[in-house]
């Protein structure tokens, strides 16, 4: 994923934030809203492409348009800023490659520390009966 394409990629869009603010929030449009369309991007391969789709889907419409918006700052660029850095991280744990999980044996120690043990509880139960004659 080349980072520099896949933000020209990118369209942006300027709306009026939401909630308390007065005349700011009334007459500045500071919240922005990413759209990224997945299917017609060119600096993604098409393996980048179907995995994205699989890894984002709860996020993607029907069309499979990756929708973002912030408007956390009253700065329409700072909120630029913050969605494009979330736009980016959430590409890159997308595509981020899956170790495979190796299972781990239990040591040899353990085991016998276990039976032990077991062996030892055993022998204070046995202590506790009532003698068979």
């Amino acid at each position: 994923m080349n980072r520099e394409t896949i933000i020209q990629e990118l369209d942006f869009k300027a709306v009026r934030s939401s909630g308390a603010g007065g005349q700011n929030v009334n007459k500045v449009s500071s919240k922005v809203v990413l759209s990224f369309n997945l299917p017609n991007s060119r600096s993604l391969t098409d393996e980048e492409k179907a995995l994205a789709e699989i890894r984002l889907a709860s996020k993607l419409t029907n069309e499979n348009i990756l929708i973002l918006q912030c408007d956390e700052d009253r700065s329409q660029l700072r909120n630029k800023d913050i969605v494009i850095k979330r736009f980016l991280m959430m590409m890159d744990n997308a595509l981020k490659e899956v170790k495979p999980r190796k299972p781990t044996r239990i040591p040899r120690s353990v085991i016998k520390k276990r039976i032990e043990n077991k062996r030892r509880q055993s022998d204070i139960k046995q202590s506790r009966r009532r003698p068979d004659f």
